[in-house]
C-alpha cells in the first residue's frame, strides 16, 4: 500500500534535522496532535463510508466479485484508522469509546455459524455460540432477549459485551470482517476465511439465513460509521476530545501523548497483540485473524506512533498534516535523547517491513507464530524487542522533558509470562 513509502520517507527526513532546534509551545505540539487526530479519524469515516458502499453492492448482487470487493474495502478500511490507535491510553474518550469499533478476540459465534471443532470447545461464556443470525431469541443473564429484528440498538446495547463479556463482540471491524471472510479454520497453515458470496444469496443459499446476515452486515456497518461520525466530531474545533488535550496550555495533551505511544509500543503492541499469541502459538490470538491481514495492522499500528512523535501524518489523498511535535520538544532539550528515539522508530520500522514483506510473499503472521517456525518466531521476537526498546525511548523523552510520572499499559506476556503459560 502506498502510506508504506511514509516510514522511507520519515527516515529520509533524519539526514536534515538540525542538532537542536528552539522548543516550540507545548501548546502548538497539542494542537498538532489533535489536528492528525482529527484528520486518521476523518479518513477513517471516509474510508469506512467506501466500505458500506461496497457492502451494498455485496449485499444487492451477491457474487464472487462483489465479496472480494467488499473485503478488499475493509482491509483499505484499516489503514488510517489502525493510525490513529496511538490516541488510544492517553485519552479517556477515546478508550471509553474504542471497544465499540475495535474490540478483539471475538467470540464468533456470538453472531454467526461455526464449525462443530469451535462448537465443542465449550468454554464458560453462554453467548459462545449464540448464533443471534439463526436465532430470534436469545437468553442473556437467564433472560429472554428478542433478536427477531436485527437493529442498532440490539447490536450496541444488548450484545456488545453482553453479559460482561469483553469477547462479546457484536459490533465493529473485527465483527465485520468475520461477517465477510467467515472463520478461519486453517489453524497456523496457510489460507485465511473462506465464506461464500453464496451466503448472502437468499436464491440460492448457503449457511442458512441469508437475509438475516446481510441485515447483520448492514447494521453493523451502518454503527461503524456512526460511531466514526461521532469521533471525528470529538476532535472538531469546539470537540470534547481537542478540549482535553488542550487543557493547562496543552500539558494535558503532551501527557495523554506519550502515555498513548509508550502504552501502545509496549503493553498493547509488544504485549498482548504479540508477544501473548507468541507464547501459546495460537493463531486466535492475531489480531485481524478472519483476513489474514495481521501484518498490515500491526505496521499501521507502528506508522502511527511514528506519525504522532514525528508530528506528521500522510492523508490517502497525499496531503500531509504536520506542525511542531513532540519530537521537537525532546530534541530542544536533549538532541541525543530524540535522536535516540528516532533510531528506535526505524528500527521498529524495519521489523515492521520485514513482517510485510514476509506475509506478501506468501507467509502470514499466523503462520508466523506457528509453534515450530523458528524464523517465523524470530521475527516476531525480533520485532516486539524493538516495540519494548522503543518504550524504553519514550521513557527517557518524558524525563528529559521533566514530565511527571506516566505510567505505560502493561501485560501479562512481558510482566508475567509464567502466568500465561
Amino acid at each position: 500500500m502506498p502510506l508504506r513509502n511514509a516510514f522511507a520517507a520519515c527516515v529520509a527526513m533524519l539526514l536534515v534535522q538540525p542538532a537542536a532546534a528552539d522548543a516550540p509551545s507545548v501548546a502548538d505540539v497539542a494542537k498538532t496532535y489533535a489536528n492528525i487526530a482529527e484528520a486518521g479519524y476523518t479518513d477513517s469515516l471516509a474510508e469506512a463510508r467506501k466500505l458500506k458502499t461496497a457492502i451494498d453492492t455485496l449485499i444487492k448482487t451477491p457474487t464472487e466479485e462483489s465479496l472480494a470487493a467488499a473485503r478488499k474495502a475493509w482491509v483499505a478500511a484499516r489503514v488510517p484508522y489502525m493510525q490513529t490507535e496511538a490516541f488510544r491510553f492517553g485519552n479517556k474518550i477515546v478508550d471509553d469509546w474504542e471497544p465499540r469499533v475495535n474490540s478483539w478476540p471475538l467470540d464468533e459465534g456470538l453472531i454467526d455459524y461455526v464449525s462443530q471443532e469451535y462448537v465443542d470447545q465449550a468454554p464458560a461464556n453462554d453467548l459462545y455460540v449464540a448464533n443471534v443470525i439463526a436465532n430470534p431469541s436469545i437468553k442473556i443473564n437467564g433472560e429472554p432477549v428478542d433478536t427477531s429484528k436485527i437493529t442498532k440498538e440490539l447490536l450496541s446495547d444488548k450484545l456488545q459485551e453482553a453479559g460482561g463479556v469483553e469477547s462479546n463482540v457484536a459490533t465493529g471491524y473485527h465483527a465485520i470482517e468475520f461477517v465477510l471472510w467467515g472463520q478461519d479454520l486453517n489453524g497456523t497453515g496457510p489460507g485465511a476465511g473462506q465464506r461464500p458470496a453464496t451466503d448472502y444469496d437468499v436464491k440460492n443459499c448457503t449457511g442458512g439465513n441469508c437475509e438475516r446476515r446481510a441485515q447483520y452486515l448492514e447494521v453493523v456497518t451502518d454503527l461503524l460509521l456512526d460511531d466514526l461520525d461521532w469521533m471525528v466530531k470529538q476532535w472538531g474545533a469546539d470537540g470534547a476530545a481537542r478540549k482535553a488535550v488542550m487543557a493547562d496550555g496543552g500539558q494535558a495533551g503532551l501527557a495523554a501523548l506519550f502515555k498513548g505511544l509508550g502504552s501502545l509500543s509496549y503493553g498493547e503492541m509488544a504485549g498482548e497483540r504479540m508477544k501473548l499469541g507468541l507464547l501459546i502459538h495460537d493463531p486466535e490470538e492475531e489480531h485481524d485473524c478472519f483476513s489474514d491481514n495481521t501484518h498490515n495492522a500491526h505496521y499501521y499500528d507502528a506508522l502511527g506512533i511514528r506519525n504522532v512523535y514525528l508530528g506528521s501524518y500522510k492523508r490517502p489523498d497525499g496531503l500531509v498534516v504536520s506542525g511542531p511535535s513532540a519530537s521537537d520538544l525532546v530534541r530542544a532539550k536533549s538532541p541525543e535523547a530524540d535522536e535516540r528515539t528516532r533510531a528506535a522508530l526505524d528500527a521498529t520500522a524495519k521489523q515492521m517491513d520485514e513482517i510485510v514483506k514476509r506475509a506478501e510473499s506468501g507467509e502470514h503472521y499466523d503462520q508466523m507464530l506457528g509453534e515450530g517456525n523458528e524464523a517465523g518466531n524470530a521475527l516476531l521476537d525480533q520485532t516486539i524487542q524493538a516495540l519494548i526498546a522503543q518504550s524504553k525511548e519514550f521513557e527517557r523523552d518524558i524525563a528529559a522533558l521533566e514530565l511527571k510520572s506516566i505510567q505505560f499499559e502493561g501485560s501479562d506476556s512481558l510482566d508475567n509470562p509464567s502466568n500465561v503459560r
